[in-house]
């Protein structure tokens, strides 16, 4: 029997990503859009090792994040792109490998995609529309990701024999443009036991948020240890894999008191739903992390989880702006991550970087 996992006395963090909605005004997409390039370019120069932006559908949020991603690599070169978490129900499963391979192709091999199974959000409003049917005739469970992967391996098609004629080009056909290494760096936004164990036996990489399923204790911070000791029990030891936490993290710092006041209220109107298991999947929450730095830090040096890995992801709020995102992300840089151990990424130095009117 292995031993038991010695945990340090307060995190390490070697990786720093932060994780954005990408929201835009309903009668202005391009002003919102263009915001989220921006901030990807601002996280990179303060020396984030990633820059991740979330999924959505029906919303006034990034619906493809391929997309999105594509562009965010023309306005990048450093920093790794990732999404959390593309819903595979709503997916082609080789069209999706071909926009991902695509952007992965304009990134240089920087490309982060993270996935979730299962029936996707809205799917009474939209599912006929995607399936072009009844959705419910249609696999919307692991296995979709799974042959998502089988096409990022760019595995030949048809027999020995099979080519395809294009002008001034003949080839065995599989997935164009093939990116190598892409099928090494997909993720699975984990919050269940059932799915934390499916994505280290497949030998994906772990996203473990601030939502989990309480389906083993109705504490949170035991039930997210106990997700990723299940993920490293059953994940390859000769590959092991990427785990990251994320917390809502929100310094006080350099903000104006009225932006103070509003990110207390904030964090106060959804405090109330971490006290206990919430609906019949027992979700639970973990607090958002608001304060000063040193509140912060103390905070995150004494959560047991992080301890335990060493990559952070800062999910960001919904709905804030621009200015309040980047107010957020350079405190981080500057008064908070350092004291946990993490080194900016690239040559850029923080201090000379301002913040946006």
């Amino acid at each position: 029997m292995s031993p038991e996992p010695t945990i340090p006395v307060e995190p390490r963090i070697a990786t720093l990503a932060f994780l954005t909605p990408g929201n835009f005004p309903d009668a202005d997409p391009a002003t919102g859009l263009e915001d989220t390039l921006e901030l990807f370019e601002y996280g990179e120069r303060l020396g984030f090792d990633g820059a991740w932006i979330r999924q959505r559908h029906l919303e006034h949020g990034v619906g493809s994040a391929a997309v999105f991603l594509a562009a965010a690599a023309q306005r990048t070169s450093r920093v790794e792109l990732g999404t959390a978490v593309i819903p595979i129900g709503y997916e082609s499963p080789f069209r999706l490998a071909e926009d991902l391979s695509m952007a992965d192709a304009l990134s240089k091999g920087r490309l982060q995609p993270g996935f979730s199974a299962g029936t996707p959000p809205h799917v009474d409003l939209m599912g006929h529309l995607v399936f072009d049917g009844d959705w419910r005739t249609y696999d919307l469970s692991y296995g979709r990701i799974e042959r998502l992967i089988g096409n990022l391996r760019g595995t030949y098609l048809g027999d020995e024999d099979a080519v395809i004629h294009s002008p001034g080009n003949t080839q065995r056909p599989r997935l164009q443009p093939y990116s190598p290494g892409l099928v090494d760096r997909v993720w699975y936004g984990g919050s269940s036991t059932r799915s934390v164990r499916w994505a280290g036996e497949n030998g994906l990489n772990l996203l473990t948020g601030n939502i989990v399923i309480g389906d083993r204790s109705d504490d949170f911070a035991t039930t997210q240890l106990g997700l990723i000791d299940d993920y490293r029990q059953r994940i390859d030891p000769a590959r092991p894999g990427r785990i990251a936490v994320g917390r809502v993290v929100v310094p006080l710092d350099s903000a104006d008191r009225a932006t103070r006041e509003r990110y207390r209220a904030y964090a106060a109107s959804r405090h109330e739903r971490t006290l206990a298991p919430q609906g019949e999947r027992r979700v639970l929450f973990a607090p958002d992390v608001v304060g000063t730095a040193d509140e912060i830090v103390d905070r995150l040096r004494a959560d047991p989880v992080l301890a335990q890995v060493s990559e952070l992801r800062l999910e960001l709020p919904y709905e804030f702006h621009r200015g309040e995102y980047e107010q957020i992300l350079h405190d981080t840089v500057e008064l908070i991550a350092p004291r946990l151990g993490w080194k900016p990424a690239g040559s850029g130095a923080a201090e000379d970087i301002t913040l946006s009117a």
